[in-house]
């Protein structure tokens, strides 16, 4: 099983502070909108989201279809297979997503009351 590229999105108080925070440590800016109160920064592999008054904690992103460095995989599972299959193995994984194809997303949790959010853009 892939879950595709990996991607802690952060909760934060100050979206430009946290920003600035991160580019001191070497991440760079590649998508997103700060006016917005999102943006995501990159250092290699590594990629952090910041979120401002959007989500409650701190969460796991997965992005099925996607590698590490956003590009499109021409062989993955797609979300709709993975949550079912979750699902089967006795998780939590919210209502069923709409059958079909692109991209859709569904979220579970961890034992410990961590969100987990898996996005498909493809």
């Amino acid at each position: 099983m892939t879950l595709g590229a990996f991607s802690i999105s952060l909760t934060v108080k100050d979206i430009k502070a946290s920003k600035a925070f991160y580019e001191t440590l070497g991440f760079a800016e590649t998508g997103g909108n700060i006016d917005q109160g999102w943006v995501v920064l990159r250092l290699d592999g590594k990629v952090i989201g910041l979120f401002q008054g959007m989500f409650e904690k701190n969460m796991l992103t997965f992005n099925p279809g996607w590698g590490q460095h956003r590009e499109e995989l021409s062989d993955f599972e797609d979300v709709r297979a993975l949550q079912a299959r979750l699902k089967a193995a006795g998780l939590d994984v919210g209502d069923a997503i709409e059958p079909g194809s692109g991209p859709a997303h569904f979220m579970l949790t961890d034992p410990d009351g961590n969100p987990i959010l898996i996005d498909q853009h493809v």
